[in-house]
């Protein structure tokens, strides 16, 4: 439930107010002055842009924390009824662990992906 709550405020309040920029630059430059939708006259383009990419990346970030946090806490609670025999403590550290692998290869792949393999051209 608590990650799912960061996970609304994360993708409400990351997204508003660029939102509300976003549809601003297009109303100005579209509508009032006939415009194309990224072009260079418009002044507002990069707040456009930038409403974009928030909307976009912000946004889905939030939503895949929330799928994240929900996916383990079923696996810690559908874990821990499979096995009676253990303990919480031995019970829980499964899942928890096939979560931890999961941020550690995460770390790894954007390590991968930003430092070693480097693009050199646009």
């Amino acid at each position: 439930m608590g990650g799912s709550t960061v996970g609304l405020f994360g993708r409400v309040g990351g997204g508003i107010y660029t939102k509300a920029a976003d549809v601003g630059a297009d109303l100005v430059g579209k509508v009032e002055n006939d415009f194309a939708e990224d072009s260079p006259k418009n002044p507002a383009t990069i707040a456009d842009n930038v409403g974009d990419n928030v909307g976009d990346i912000a946004g889905m970030g939030a939503d895949l924390f929330g799928s994240f946090a929900e996916a383990t806490c079923s696996a810690l609670v559908i874990w821990t009824n499979l096995h009676d025999s253990f303990t919480i403590k031995e019970s829980t550290f499964y899942p928890l662990m096939i979560t931890a692998f999961g941020i550690i290869a995460c770390l790894i792949t954007s390590v991968f992906a930003t430092h070693i393999m480097r693009v050199e051209e646009n």
